[in-house]
């Protein structure tokens, strides 16, 4: 059983929440340099975060294993297939109507 009132789980929480900023720091730094910040600026598109995009940073790790989620789909399908880091980028900005 998780043990809320553990120091030992307030600590793994910390690390959770540390290592997130961390990558998604590291992927948009990834990101701007391959796509260039003034581009990703004029290509973004108008599409909302999902609402429990916001409630994964209260799970330890989750928003960290989305952000590795898009790294993955990032590698796998588009540069896989051939397709750029801007195509990436306006799909996950986009809505689907404007893709």
């Amino acid at each position: 059983m998780i043990d809320f009132d553990s120091p030992d789980f307030f600590a793994y929480a910390i690390f959770g929440l540390i290592l997130n900023f961390i990558f998604s720091i590291a992927f948009g730094l990834y990101l701007s340099k391959n796509i260039g910040v003034e581009e990703m600026i004029i290509s973004k598109g108008d599409r909302d975060q999902p609402w429990w995009l916001a409630l994964s940073l209260a799970i330890p790790y989750a928003k960290m294993v989305i952000t590795l989620y898009r790294v993955a789909i990032l590698q796998l399908y588009f540069l896989d297939q051939g397709k750029s880091h801007k195509e990436y980028w306006i799909y996950l900005t986009s809505n689907d109507e404007n893709r």
